[in-house]
């Protein structure tokens, strides 16, 4: 009879621990990264014409024709928001593994070995720290040239020293845990103490701040194509496309139509990260399930 109490219980605290990915904006959030996947890998199939194409009127509102009507050269608008999702996504996606890779490597060999290391990884953070990231992008970005990859790389420069700060933090309260200690005690190396023991415990937090990071990578890639820094001409990215629009002001389909993907992008990212945080932190679970 105790035995199927306590898997009854079991049974009960699982259904409890996945309680926060229900909520309404949790599954808005997945929806919406759904159906921009789709939109990137079917780009193709569901675009109506080619989005280099200049064969349509300029400045075309929306009607049936052209839902999202045409630019300044005639090229369908709603095809070059499709193919931008096959730039914006996949990047923003890369960069933010990238940043989390290299950041997560570096704060976790701070936060382990400490001395000099701790303070060379750290103050190199905190050079990178004192500029503000839009403005040290686009530093970056003018002095290795206007190119989509030179932004994704201006973008990972100034994303790892946040995950190199919150890795080592995580380590430093973790390496003196009585399971570690045991651990190198009983003849563990240090890799092994670090990737065995100490990464179950650090994985969560970076995970939930990677996928926060997804969206605004996708605002730091637009933000640096709106400043001519990132994608260049004909390329179908987003940001670029939003620029275009701010030229041509009062043909407002243009800028709006790309700007409302980077805004469901952003925010369909954010609710994922949020759901994230919700069920990896023990405290914001238990007050969600109460």
């Amino acid at each position: 009879m105790s035995a199927v109490l306590g898997l009854l219980s079991r049974r009960r605290e699982r259904s409890r621990t996945r309680a926060p990915w229900k909520q309404p904006l949790a599954a808005l959030g997945f929806g919406l990264i759904a159906l921009w996947s789709l939109a990137a890998v079917f780009a193709p199939q569901f675009a109506p014409a080619d989005p280099l194409a200049q064969k349509s009127a300029l400045f075309e509102a929306p009607s049936a024709a052209h839902w999202f009507g045409t630019d300044e050269l005639g090229r369908d608008v709603l095809s070059r928001v499709l193919y931008g999702a096959r730039i914006s996504l996949p990047l923003a996606v890369l960069l933010v593994l990238a940043a989390l890779i290299l950041g997560s490597a570096l704060g976790a060999i701070a936060g382990f070995f400490g001395g000099w290391l701790d303070g060379l990884i750290m103050r190199g953070a905190d050079l990178v720290f004192a500029f503000p990231g839009i403005i040290l992008a686009m530093a970056v970005t003018a002095a290795l040239g206007p190119q989509l990859r030179n932004a994704v790389l201006a973008v990972v420069i100034v994303s790892w020293p946040s995950y190199a700060r919150l890795a080592r933090g995580l380590i430093l309260s973790a390496r003196s845990a009585q399971y570690v200690v045991a651990s190198r005690l009983l003849g563990a190396s240090a890799l092994r103490a670090l990737v065995v023991d100490i990464r179950p415990n650090v994985a969560g937090p970076v995970l939930v701040m990677a996928a926060l990071d997804v969206g605004n990578a996708v605002l730091l890639l637009s933000g640096l194509s709106f400043l001519g820094l990132g994608a260049q001409p004909p390329t179908p990215e987003w940001g670029a496309m939003v620029a275009a629009g701010a030229q041509n002001f009062d043909k407002w389909w243009i800028g709006l139509f790309p700007g409302l993907a980077i805004l469901t992008v952003v925010l369909a990212f954010n609710f994922v990260g949020d759901t994230l945080r919700d069920t990896l932190d023990p405290r914001t679970a238990r007050a969600i399930r109460d």
